[in-house]
């Protein structure tokens, strides 16, 4: 049986209640902006539109992309799988560029992972995404996984850190999320405002889907206890998805889940693991990404690597449980702040 994570950090207890509006923003709505409401992040995101209140029976021939019924069974699908109980295989591979002032930006380590997802229908409307992800720093030429890392940066030699979250579950509903109450501070009340998804019709039987989302919020690694690893007191984050589908497939009922190719960017701080002392700059991850009915596009490497160390993830979580943390929340609960920097 897996042991309950406890969290009784109160900066780790906000990002998590932040992270369930904002996550499921950033996959619907185009964009996400930190203390807005959802309506003005809608406003800012979509041009002030937000989508049709319609029936919960959608024809998805349609392609009616305003209908707040239809964009919550295509998102689903895209996320995951509408026969209740099927798994889906996602993975994106690429590289980590590092951004320095007065430096070119170069790919300095490969990444890799993948992930599981099911669906569960709470029969109000609504379904929960179970979901557990991998992903692997590697060696640029071999493609190996590291497990440890001589830092170009810093010619130090360190720990690598992988990223396993387990779970990382939300809920995929025809309208947005309303906002968190940030401590009791945000207390006005947000209508219910229907989802609407951004398609395009991009021609050669293809449509386009684009979203992001902009973060900036307390870091779990405050630089009083985590000098090294820390970025600041603050995360600067951004990740950029782009969703190429087959048109005749997102009108297909009989389709249930959506396959798609795409790209996945994050602008986000040092890794923590690089132990870069609150150096100027940042990391840049520019992966392909896509949803496949099989695992065909996982490197060899990799799946040995999985298969050795995180055997469980290659199935998807059968239950909702708590709490769904980010790779830098796992960091602050799982690691312990590194030694001074001899010299």
């Amino acid at each position: 049986m897996k042991e309950k994570r406890t969290n009784d950090n109160p900066v780790l207890t906000e990002q998590n209640s932040r992270r369930k509006f904002l996550q499921h923003a950033a996959l619907t709505i185009g964009g996400g902006a930190l203390g807005l409401s959802a309506g003005q992040a809608i406003a800012m995101n979509m041009g002030g539109y937000g989508g049709n209140i319609t029936s919960s029976n959608p024809d998805y021939k349609s392609l009616d992309f305003h209908n707040n019924y239809w964009a919550r069974d295509a998102m689903a699908r895209i996320q995951g799988d509408l026969e209740f109980g099927k798994q889906k295989f996602g993975w994106y591979k690429g590289t980590v560029r590092s951004v320095r002032p007065g430096h070119k930006n170069v790919p300095f380590i490969g990444f890799e992972g993948f992930s599981y997802a099911r669906l569960v229908d709470n029969g109000d409307g609504t379904y929960k995404k179970l979901l557990r992800e991998v992903g692997y720093y590697t060696d640029l030429a071999t493609g190996e996984v590291l497990d440890t890392f001589t830092n170009p940066f810093t010619n130090e030699k360190v720990k690598v850190v992988h990223i396993a979250n387990d779970p990382f579950n939300y809920v995929i509903g025809p309208y947005y999320p309303k906002p968190p109450t940030y401590g009791k501070l945000n207390v006005k009340e947000v209508p219910d405002i229907p989802m609407y998804l951004p398609f395009q019709d991009i021609g050669n039987g293809q449509l386009l889907l684009q979203s992001g989302i902009d973060l900036f919020y307390p870091s779990a690694l405050q630089p009083d206890k985590w000098p090294r690893e820390s970025p600041g007191k603050m995360n600067q984050v951004t990740e950029m998805f782009n969703y190429v589908l087959n048109k005749d497939d997102v009108a297909d009922k009989s389709k249930t889940a959506l396959y798609f190719s795409g790209t996945w960017n994050r602008i986000t701080p040092w890794l923590p693991w690089m132990l870069m002392d609150q150096a100027d700059g940042h990391c840049h991850y520019d992966c392909v990404m896509g949803c496949y009915a099989d695992e065909s596009a996982l490197s060899p490497q990799v799946r040995a690597y999985a298969e050795k160390h995180h055997p469980t993830f290659f199935s998807a979580p059968d239950k909702w449980e708590e709490p769904s943390l980010s790779s830098l929340e796992h960091y602050a609960l799982e690691q312990k702040p590194a030694p001074p920097k001899k010299g």
